[in-house]
């Protein structure tokens, strides 16, 4: 059905093989998935497409900024296609931001598990006294923040199941080396927007500016049993552990090092990894081609 409705559409703007039909099979690709999460949580299409005239319009605005008031209207909804009085009353309503700087709770995983004190031949502590100097919770909790009390901290990460905590041994012990509070619905979406809008925004940027390439590569294969694919899934989880190790203390060291300078601090870098399996096209159809024939023999069978 995708299929179809992207060939027509396609074909309404200029052909299958047109960019613009190019760019109307890559908005299915990145739409699909969206949808697919509206519709579990509940998200109708009207509030979602309440959302992408908010994302139009203001993009639009900020394309041109210095626009007069009485012509910015009229240029946003030609750019568009939103009619006027609905560009008239999105211009007046903010875009929900959020910041994107992350938890103290992650930033405090990522410093145990990167940071040489918290480290004991190449290997992490897991096991943590709470009170006294380094390698303790507390001093761990100090080095990211004097704001928010090691107490607090430790019961966020008692809460979102990333330690556990011994109170006859006083003792704090890690239990995911990685930050993905699972039971935090809240938090696993604001990683979503973050993580796959940098991602978008990096291949977005290399589509329309050649000049300033962001690394986004991918490696892709098929043929492969879901055996093969299960093998696959330490070599990536690895291959992520010894990255993350690396860059974390680096980049700590840089931003220590610009602050020591006095430069301005106004970027911001993020750095990723992602793996995805599915089965083919082919094995999908044929799963719903055995559904459907299911499905039509228990209908017979009632009638």
């Amino acid at each position: 059905m995708s299929d179809s409705i992207n060939t027509k559409s396609a074909k309404a703007v200029g052909g299958t093989n047109s960019e613009d039909g190019a760019l109307l099979r890559t908005l299915n690709c990145l739409l699909v998935p969206l949808a697919r999460l509206c519709l579990a949580k509940g998200v109708t299409f009207a509030t979602a497409e309440e959302v992408l005239k908010l994302a139009f319009v203001h993009e639009a605005s900020a394309v041109e900024p210095g626009l007069p008031e009485h012509g910015k209207v009229s240029r946003i909804s030609t750019a568009t296609g939103i009619n006027r009085r609905e560009v008239k009353r999105l211009t007046k309503v903010e875009a929900p931001e959020r910041t994107t700087k992350h938890s103290h709770a992650s930033e405090l995983l990522a410093r145990w598990t990167t940071d040489q004190d918290y480290r004991s031949h190449n290997s992490v502590l897991t096991a943590l006294n709470r009170l006294g100097p380094v390698p303790s919770f507390e001093a761990l909790a100090q080095s990211i923040t004097r704001d928010v009390h090691p107490r607090s901290l430790l019961d966020e990460l008692i809460r979102l199941n990333l330690v556990t905590f011994d109170e006859k041994l006083d003792l704090v012990t890690l239990t995911l080396s990685s930050f993905v509070p699972r039971n935090d619905i809240q938090q696993m979406l604001d990683f979503l927007g973050d993580n796959v809008g940098d991602h978008l925004n990096a291949a977005v940027a290399n589509v329309l500016n050649a000049r300033k390439n962001h690394l986004e590569q991918a490696v892709f294969a098929d043929e492969l049993s879901s055996e093969s694919v299960e093998a696959l899934k330490p070599i990536v989880m690895g291959e992520w552990n010894a990255l993350h190790e690396r860059m974390v203390p680096f980049i700590t060291s840089l931003i220590e090092t610009d602050r020591l300078a006095g430069r301005k601090q106004d970027h911001r870098v993020r750095i990723g990894l992602y793996a995805f399996d599915d089965t083919t096209t082919e094995s999908r159809a044929s799963q719903k081609n055995q559904i459907a024939r299911r499905f039509r023999k228990r209908a017979s069978k009632e009638n």
